[in-house]
């Protein structure tokens, strides 16, 4: 197994974690098993005790899991990684692993809808506020702040509008105040942009998204310091049990090895594509951080090495309603994917008002900024001619 500090980015992709059995095999193997067996009584109890390290039950130890770990934890550049079932769980196991009762949440509007939910229905009952601000406001996030505030929590780029938010203010703003600073990765994954490195304390991903990369599994991760994730969110994981399975860790290492190539080719079609949406007299507005248009423009090229694949634009809404003009282009498409998942080779596309953000309140859509002609897509691997022309026949 390789040295991760001796290496580059693409070859930490490839190589790290993988530590071959005495099978000599040259790819990762898989382990689907429940439980493991010990040489002894002794060994047993040593194990179950922490004073021997290895596999105990695949609740929480799981060789295949822990190299998807070892290889994310290297590429974030952090310590410890900690993978569970999905997205949504990573961001549960966090919260349940560095909160209590009592406990306060500052959290950007401009979240994944399911989050505020989970927010707002979930973690309220375990007695935990929540107050949502501006991702873009640092004098709202200043004036949120109490003194029982533990958690910062925003995505970077926000999903749909693709906000950038200010790791290194929002960093320094959570520790001033005794708080963590915790970051949605999954729009930009460690191949464009590493928030531990702008003082971030926890990284979360839906590696459902991009580091799969092709719409195969579902899972997620937390990425931090020994101490925080390797003790207080990897217990919760261990008790709970939120837990990723062995082959869908399988197949989000084989995602790492081709993320950073993928990455770059999402933001080249996803950069052609909106420059060709600005140019549209139905399109009124594009929201993508790799357009001079964008107002954090400058920001998102001093935090990010590529401005991603995601992007979402407004229709004109003058001769008809925003939702029957974003429902009238979508369902004229033919080859882009109507669905609500991104990260994949397949361009995907969404009305975010009535699918991602659609448990969410008019007034808190309309705090988030998103509108009824908002369209939300997820530019793929497809021939970026093929993508345009797909959408011209909604557009026209």
């Amino acid at each position: 197994m390789i040295d991760p500090e001796e290496y580059n980015f693409a070859t930490i992709a490839v190589r790290a974690g993988h530590q071959r059995t005495n099978e000599g095999e040259h790819s990762e193997a898989i382990f689907p098993t429940s439980s493991y067996v010990f040489d002894s009584a002794e060994q047993a109890a040593a194990r179950f005790s922490g004073d021997e390290p290895g596999n105990i039950y695949s609740r929480f130890t799981n060789p295949t899991v822990r190299a998807f770990e070892q290889r994310l934890a290297a590429l974030e550049g952090g310590e410890r990684c900690v993978a569970t079932a999905s997205g949504m769980s990573a961001i549960l196991t966090t919260c349940m692993g560095v909160l209590k009762s009592g406990d306060h949440i500052v959290a950007s509007r401009s979240i994944f809808g399911t989050t505020v939910v989970l927010f707002n229905q979930f973690m309220q009952k375990f007695g935990v506020e929540i107050s949502f601000v501006s991702l873009t406001d640092l004098d709202e996030w200043e004036q949120a702040i109490e003194p029982n505030t533990k958690l910062l929590f925003i995505e970077t780029p926000a999903n749909p509008m693709t906000q950038i938010g200010d790791m290194r203010a929002l960093s320094d703003l959570a520790h001033k105040h005794g708080a963590l600073l915790a970051v949605d990765n999954a729009f930009c994954t460690p191949a464009l942009q590493r928030p531990l490195e702008f003082g971030a304390d926890i990284v979360i991903h839906s590696a459902t998204k991009y580091i799969d990369g092709q719409g195969r599994a579902m899972g997620g991760a937390v990425v931090g310091s020994e101490e925080l994730v390797g003790k207080d969110v990897y217990s919760f994981l261990r008790t709970a049990g939120p837990s990723m399975s062995p082959f869908n860790a399988w197949i989000f290492l084989k995602g790492l090895e081709t993320m950073k190539l993928r990455m770059d080719a999402h933001t080249v079609n996803a950069t052609a594509l909106a420059e060709w949406l600005e140019q549209q007299s139905m399109v009124t507005e594009v929201h993508y951080p790799g357009l001079k248009s964008h107002p954090q423009y400058e920001l998102a090229r001093s935090q990010q090495s590529g401005a991603g694949g995601i992007l979402s634009f407004e229709l004109d809404d003058s001769k008809m309603s925003g939702k029957d003009a974003a429902w009238k282009l979508i369902n004229a498409t033919e080859m882009l994917s109507i669905t609500a998942n991104l990260g994949d080779t397949k361009t995907t596309i969404t009305h975010p008002a009535t699918t991602t953000h659609g448990r969410l309140s008019p007034e808190e859509r309309a705090q988030a900024g998103i509108s009824d002609g908002l369209i939300r897509v997820a530019v793929g691997l497809e021939d970026i001619e093929d993508i345009k022309q797909d959408l011209s026949r909604g557009i026209e």
